[in-house]
């Protein structure tokens, strides 16, 4: 089967398509046939946490049709919709274990279902599971145009939260609001707790998502609220460091924690998918929601698309079309 690789050359990651046997079922899993995959710029990272092997099979995420099951999966069968995280998934057919799986809405389209679940799941763990925001609560997203920032604006929504966004592009900035978010800051430097204030009437955002990086974390601790926590998503910037004022942490009971899928064990990942599936899909269905695709691109553009999310222009995800259903 035909597949895209990511490979490190040079200190970079670059994609390099291959044929490779296609995937058999272990007990467990779900193979499913590929009809869109997402593309996510920590995958495309070479080094810390994210890719640092010399290379990997690309696409984290997908979305298709049910091609055959393992021992032991209930559930699913030949021919039901999927969407997960899932292993390989630029590629014709990838693996995915049953407790990631999750069934696709009826109306979300391919691109749609395969742009869901990493950034939703992730967004998820930033502002519910750790962050705890609460309705009537406010949602600071740094580089909110990301994948993981529209899908933190729209479960804010789900909740009855108020969203504060930064962009340097006014474009962004309107497309974000289209799609819910309350407040946007147009700026590309760390220069906006005073304007986070003014939006909250002096008390400061409740939880933050740094999609940014080091360079703005100083920034995102002055505009917190007392007992305001901080979820550390990404690093566009490429700083890993950051100044930590420790005396505003301790005086005002700041909460700092890190997001990653990378060391997630296997049981960890199946109560985040689950738990996101009980407080947050069936919410998102019901109103008909889904996340905000960017473009897409064909598989054998995936070198285009990887260039487009290194650009920096896209609002929402990058999607790869694979199949033909």
């Amino acid at each position: 089967m035909k597949s895209y690789w990511i490979v490190t050359k040079d200190d970079k990651a670059a994609l390099e398509r291959r044929e490779v046997p296609a995937p058999q079922p272990k007990a467990g899993e779900i193979v499913f046939k590929v009809q869109a995959s997402a593309l996510n710029r920590g995958e495309l990272t070479v080094g810390g946490v994210m890719h640092g092997g010399p290379e990997k099979l690309g696409g984290n995420e997908g979305a298709g049709i049910v091609h055959a099951v393992g021992d032991g999966v209930s559930g699913f069968k030949p021919g039901d919709r999927v969407m997960g995280r899932a292993r390989g998934c630029w590629a014709e057919y990838a693996v995915i274990e049953q407790q990631q799986a999750l069934a696709v809405p009826d109306y979300m389209s391919w691109e749609q279902a395969a742009a869901t679940p990493l950034s939703m799941i992730t967004a998820y763990e930033a502002i519910v599971t750790y962050g705890k925001l609460k309705k009537g609560e406010w949602l600071l997203v740094t580089g909110a145009s990301a994948g993981a920032g529209v899908a933190s604006i729209q479960i804010a929504q789900l909740l009855g939260a108020k969203t504060i966004g930064t962009s340097g592009s006014p474009q962004k900035l309107a497309k974000l609001k289209e799609a819910g978010l309350d407040v946007g800051i147009q700026t590309r430097s760390p220069d906006f707790a005073q304007k986070v204030r003014e939006a909250t009437g002096g008390a400061g955002a409740d939880v933050a998502v740094n999609l940014v990086g080091g360079t703005y974390f100083p920034e995102i601790l002055r505009a917190l609220a007392r007992k305001g926590r901080v979820a550390i998503v990404g690093y566009v910037d490429g700083a890993h460091h950051a100044d930590i004022d420790l005396s505003a942490v301790h005086a005002n009971r700041f909460e700092v924690f890190g997001i990653s899928n990378a060391k997630l064990k296997a049981e960890e990942r199946a109560e985040a998918a689950r738990a996101f599936k009980r407080d947050i899909l069936g919410l998102y269905t019901e109103r008909r929601m889904a996340p905000l695709v960017d473009r897409v691109f064909g598989f054998d553009e995936l070198p285009a698309a990887k260039a487009h999310m290194e650009s920096n222009a896209m609002v929402g995800k990058i999607v790869v079309r694979i199949g033909d259903a």
